[in-house]
């Protein structure tokens, strides 16, 4: 338990640039109040408590405003930065060193029994506003984008961004080609835009252009 939590201290410098000193850390990351909450609802969870754990999540969602119910498995070292708004589902499974952003759902769909939750590979980025519902699986090193909607499974290695969220980068090779980096995912609906937009100067140049032939045609009759 030391070292597991003594992980989740090391992920919140690892990940974020403000953190200062462990005592600002352990006094004022909602997030990891979140993951410390969770891990002794969990255990009480896994002894066959039900109340007790429950009301500890109700607590911990009042205190963070982060809700995760006491049944989901989550590995070390998880960092949810900020944290506002996050909700993890009963049966969600979140492997090693996962980010997730405020805002985040980890949700099922329906009322189906069993596995309805997602599970998160190792080393996963979810960004804020994401949504990932439904018993689909999340590879490792994959990136989640902030605001997309995630219905389908999601390869090892690959980008999703969007609504629904579609793969724009599979193992550092974009579908179709783009330059990426870490913080300049691509926007598929931006981009049809500017395509539109550029379709449309076009346009008017070359009316532009057939109305100046059409006047200097008609000055020289």
């Amino acid at each position: 338990m030391l070292r597991t939590l003594k992980k989740d201290i090391e992920a919140v410098f690892e990940r974020d640039p403000a953190a200062r000193s462990v005592l600002e850390v352990i006094l004022c990351y909602s997030g990891l109040h979140a993951v410390w909450l969770h891990r002794l609802a969990h255990a009480l969870y896994k002894r066959g408590l039900v109340l007790l754990p429950r009301l500890i999540s109700q607590f911990n969602r009042f205190l963070t405003g982060i809700e995760i119910h006491p049944s989901a498995t989550i590995g070390d070292g998880l960092f949810i930065d900020h944290g506002m708004g996050v909700v993890i589902g009963e049966t969600t499974e979140i492997g090693d060193n996962v980010t997730i952003y405020q805002g985040v759902t980890l949700g099922g769909t329906g009322k189906d029994q069993g596995k309805r939750h997602p599970t998160i590979g190792n080393n996963v980025v979810i960004g804020a506003g994401a949504k990932i519902l439904g018993p689909i699986k999340v590879g490792d090193c994959a990136k989640i984008g902030a605001g997309s909607v995630v219905l389908k499974e999601v390869p090892p290695h690959t980008t999703v961004v969007g609504v629904p969220g579609r793969v724009v980068v599979q193992k550092g090779e974009r579908v179709p080609t783009v330059d990426l980096n870490h913080i300049n995912l691509p926007d598929p609906v931006a981009e049809k835009l500017q395509n539109l937009q550029k379709q449309i100067e076009d346009i008017k140049q070359q009316i532009a252009e057939l109305q100046k032939n059409i006047a200097e045609g008609g000055s020289k009759q």
